[in-house]
């Protein structure tokens, strides 16, 4: 917004308009023309101006930023966004998971945290959400999760039958269930949270050495979280507040950050790990693979263009630069496709020419047309080639590759000594949660169970979470029957 001396109105060809509020007609009271081109322009622009919203993730904000390097971790990876005192552009966008564009932003909900780095060696994207955890390790399942927390297809209606029965037929819920519905699960701000990769990543060093890694973006201002009361309170009175909050905060250069520690393990555990280290529902302990820094990642610029640049702005785990890589990670693996044809089909094929996608390194493709190619194409269009076009080269990308062998086969992952569904919940349960979060956690459970959960799915749900600790469980039991009597 300014105050200075506007500058003159025109088409979206550049050529200036005569009126910014009257249509041509014939006489002061006579029909509208067609030949009024600025009017047609306008009319039609805005019949096209939304876009389809994100299947998940839908409801979103974010910023730009930088990170800079503030360790040497040369010694796991080659990537040049690592190197020791790099300085990297960053974009971020937060976002809830199960909502459409209009929900509110303190709903209970994971919340997304996608990065994305522009670096030298092309865009890199970590896709995460504030939980080193999901409710699923198989992608086959993913669709009908979210299908679960969204709208029913009779009323239209989001339903907690609908989704409690989904969860409790997928015990693999339960560790993130208990992350969701504890104190984490409504952040006070998107400013109050940290951002994990969730997934199991790959880094390589540059002798070719791979290590399995876990990014961890360790919020700079704390934790804190809103009680159930606040979150619905705000909700009502202001539906953006998240929103809000960020761009408020940046506004007056009280910027944001984040330190990224990174978890390490070498390639060689990952085959006799307690965990099996590529499960989504499972976490690495700490006390196993401790942290260690790499850098920080500070915001420090609002968008300018809310559409262009978040609406249109497309993560996808598959931007790996050299030195960094996907991993055996089923649903790291899946999204790898997911994420790019989401984007092809919402923004088109040639959605990386759009400014915020475009990486800030000079691309030699052979892509070639399609709908909205801004980029000029040059022979010759086809490889191999005699007329000097672009080459691969297997050395300067770095891939990351590893043995895998075996029978064609659907099957779950192979189990580690310690792989099941509920211990890692328990843990937290028990262990991570002192008394009064564990008491928060049994009210907004039993709160979410009590709002039209049908009784066969109800008993199963007392079920799952005396699986994950009985007491917790016999009391979220107690709380449901006690109400309902």
């Amino acid at each position: 917004m300014s105050n200075a001396v506007p500058e003159p109105t025109t088409t979206d060809a550049g050529i200036p308009v005569p009126s910014d509020g009257l249509s041509l007609t014939v006489g002061p009271d006579g029909p509208i023309l067609l030949q009024d081109h600025y009017l047609i322009e306008q009319m039609a622009n805005f019949n096209r101006e939304r876009i389809p919203e994100r299947q998940p993730h839908a409801k979103g904000g974010g910023a730009f930023g930088r990170f800079e390097v503030t360790n040497d971790v040369s010694a796991y990876t080659r990537a040049a966004v690592f190197s020791p005192g790099t300085k990297t552009d960053t974009l971020i966008r937060f976002s809830t998971v199960a909502g459409e564009r209009g929900t509110p932003d303190t709903w209970r909900d994971p919340r997304g945290f996608s990065l994305r780095f522009y670096t030298s060696e092309g865009n890199l994207d970590i896709v995460g959400n504030n939980t080193p955890v999901f409710f699923i390790r198989d992608p086959l399942k993913f669709q009908h999760f979210i299908r679960s927390q969204k709208r029913r297809a009779a009323n239209n209606l989001r339903d907690n039958d609908m989704q409690w029965d989904f969860w409790t037929l997928v015990p693999e819920s339960a560790h993130m269930l208990s992350w969701l519905m504890g104190d984490r699960g409504i952040p006070r701000t998107w400013r109050h949270m940290n951002g994990y990769s969730s997934h199991t990543y790959s880094w390589i060093n540059a002798a070719g050495k791979i290590s399995w890694v876990k990014y961890h973006f360790i919020s700079d201002q704390g934790i804190e979280f809103l009680t159930q009361a606040e979150a619905d309170q705000l909700a009502g009175a202001d539906p953006d507040y998240h929103q809000r909050d960020l761009y408020r905060t940046i506004e007056r250069g009280n910027y944001p950050s984040w330190t990224l520690e990174m978890q390490v393990m070498p390639f060689e555990d990952a085959g006799s790990y307690r965990f099996n280290p590529f499960d989504l529902t499972k976490v690495w302990p700490h006390s196993d693979y401790p942290l260690i820094e790499v850098g920080r990642l500070t915001l420090d610029r609002n968008v300018t263009d809310y559409h262009t640049e978040i609406e249109q702005a497309a993560f996808e785990p598959n931007n790996q630069v050299p030195g960094t890589g996907l991993s055996p990670d089923k649903m790291l693996l899946a999204r790898g496709f997911a994420y790019a044809d989401a984007h092809r089909a919402r923004l088109g094929v040639n959605y990386k020419q759009i400014p915020v996608n475009s990486p800030r390194v000079e691309v030699h493709s052979y892509s070639k047309d399609g709908v909205m190619r801004i980029n000029n194409v040059s022979d010759p269009v086809y490889a191999p080639n005699s007329y000097g076009g672009p080459q691969a080269d297997p050395l300067r990308a770095a891939e990351a590759l590893w043995d895998s062998d075996g029978d064609m086969v659907r099957a779950a992952y192979t189990l580690h000594a310690e792989d099941d569904d509920y211990g890692q919940a328990a843990t937290m349960v028990r262990e991570v949660l002192d008394d009064a979060a564990r008491e928060r956690l049994v009210s907004n459970v039993a709160s979410h169970l009590r709002n039209g959960v049908s009784e066969p799915v109800l008993l199963r749900a007392f079920e799952y979470w005396k699986h994950i600790d009985k007491e917790t469980g016999e009391k979220i039991e107690a709380a449901v029957r006690s109400e309902s009597t």
